[in-house]
């Protein structure tokens, strides 16, 4: 009974919620169109060189998002005027087909694949110790952005961006922090996005938490990541108080706690832009995400073609 419930009447009802938020479903329609336009037109975009001396810079990606990842990359390379090192880390999905496109668009590029995935994971956070991060793996993507990318050997600190984001001017902050990490760095939320409850989460720590981290571009140490903290942390979270989109941005502003850090000015660095801000180029940094997908698919990534 509750199956059916599902699909004839609370699915229906959550899409429906959905499209209005987007104007309505025609113009839903017309943003997944110009998305497939976005990452049709992403295979013509010219190769980037990876330099192996560049700046290490981390992405998280596979089928679904390497379009996107490919126009972060070239738009952060228009503007900053330095060389780069690029690690793209499988995140499930990497075939001999995506390998290739990588090869020949991002030449040089770092590819952290499954296999290496499984090797790290098994020297640093075995499954027979941490049960349940390795149960999230299976189920919740993100996570992988601690789970995956944190337990690489070589670079201690690590800077991860998400794919969904373009630069449209020099990232200063970040190039500098690249240069000389000495602290964690990250953007600023544009609403509180944690989804579990402060309380908790400083329960949990037993220190305060941050406000508004937002993990669209994070750095931080892995060589201090507390994997048995994370584990406690993420079972008890999700037993406490349900499962959540927003898990590995919690855990995040979990790992910063009150820490000294260095915090990525939200003016500059912006989550969520609206449309005159992409328009107008506004910004250093734009980090698109909930309404945002409209004017990203429609009329950002065209400004860079």
């Amino acid at each position: 009974m509750q199956t059916l419930i599902n699909f004839f009447y609370r699915n229906p009802k959550s899409r429906l919620k959905h499209f209005r938020r987007f104007g309505g479903y025609i113009n839903y329609r017309k943003m997944m169109a110009a998305r497939k336009q976005m990452e049709k037109r992403s295979v013509g975009l010219p190769p980037v060189i990876s330099a192996p001396d560049g700046l290490p810079v981390y992405f998280l990606t596979g089928q679904n998002y390497l379009y996107q990842t490919l126009y972060c990359i070239r738009s952060l390379t228009l503007v900053a005027g330095t060389n780069f090192r690029f690690i793209l880390v499988d995140d499930g999905s990497f075939d001999d087909a995506l390998i290739n496109r990588i090869k020949k668009q991002l030449p040089g590029a770092d590819l952290i694949t499954k296999n290496i995935i499984a090797q790290n994971l098994d020297k640093i956070i075995p499954i027979e110790r941490y049960p349940y991060l390795h149960q999230k793996r299976a189920v919740y993507t993100h996570i992988k952005k601690l789970t995956d990318i944190h337990t690489i050997p070589g670079n201690a600190w690590k800077l991860v961006l998400d794919s969904d984001m373009l630069f449209w001017h020099k990232p200063d902050q970040i190039m500098a922090w690249l240069s000389q990490p000495i602290k964690p760095i990250h953007m600023v939320d544009c609403g509180e996005a944690y989804y579990y409850s402060k309380k908790l989460m400083e329960e949990l720590t037993g220190k305060p938490i941050k406000l508004l981290v937002n993990v669209g571009a994070i750095g931080l140490n892995s060589d201090t990541v507390d994997w048995d903290k994370l584990e406690l942390w993420a079972r008890e979270l999700e037993q406490q108080e349900g499962t959540s989109y927003y898990l590995e941005q919690a855990l995040s502003a979990m790992l910063i706690g009150n820490d000294v850090a260095n915090v990525l000015p939200a003016d500059s660095y912006i989550v969520n832009p609206d449309k005159i801000t992409v328009n107008e180029s506004q910004g250093i940094l734009h980090h698109y995400v909930d309404l945002s997908k409209e004017v990203y698919y429609k009329t950002a990534w065209k400004k860079l073609i």
